[in-house]
């Protein structure tokens, strides 16, 4: 599903020269960062296998969780579309919203909905006999999606693919429905429909 935002009558709070740029701050850090770490996880399975060991968020009980896994695994992703859609979707929508906000306030509210979907990935996982690892950023993307709703609802995005116009409220609503029907990866496809619902738990407290 592809899309495009119409602009609509909104104001964005003034900020300093150069946080109007077509890639704000955080964002731009956090796209270089994930792009990295999809690189690193293609150099060699080795590499593959040690950053999975390390840096996926592994169920409490298992013997590879770390603490450090409930932000590091927000980088991983299991394919090109899931890294591709992930970050096409945070350039989209964050932006506006960093640009309102100010960096601090958008990275912060975007590492607690990572944490928060991670922390709740884990509380699922103890009710589960498997043990398989959780990644992608997907539990922050969708709290930036809801966040977007929530503050310009009315906003209508043009969805290409097929072209029906869509108010922005809509959207989420959308894509949270999709977010838990469908996989995008054998890797994360059912931890990333856990992460995308508790990620909207998360932001609402914010």
């Amino acid at each position: 599903m592809l899309y495009k935002v119409a602009m609509g009558s909104y104001r964005i709070r003034p900020q300093p020269s150069g946080n109007n740029s077509l890639i704000p701050t955080v964002i731009f850090a956090l796209l270089v960062a994930n792009g990295l770490a999809f690189a690193a996880q293609n150099v060699s399975r080795e590499m593959f296998v040690t950053l999975l060991g390390n840096l996926a968020l592994w169920p409490a009980g298992s013997e590879y969780f770390a603490p450090w896994q409930l932000v590091t695994y927000g980088f991983l992703h299991g394919d090109l579309t899931h890294l591709l859609f992930n970050m096409f979707t945070l350039w989209m929508f964050g932006r506006d919203i960093e640009r309102f906000w100010g960096p601090k306030r958008f990275a912060i509210y975007y590492f607690v909905c990572v944490a928060g979907a991670g922390f709740v990935q884990l509380l699922v996982a103890m009710s589960q006999a498997d043990v398989y690892p959780t990644l992608g950023a997907s539990g922050g993307v969708f709290g930036i999606l809801l966040a977007y709703g929530l503050m310009f609802p009315d906003r209508r995005i043009l969805l290409l693919i097929p072209p029906i116009p869509m108010k922005a409220k809509y959207l989420v609503v959308l894509f949270g429905v999709l977010g838990n029907s469908c996989t995008e990866s054998p890797a994360c496809s059912r931890a990333s429909r856990i992460s995308r619902t508790s990620a909207a738990c998360c932001s609402d407290s914010c």
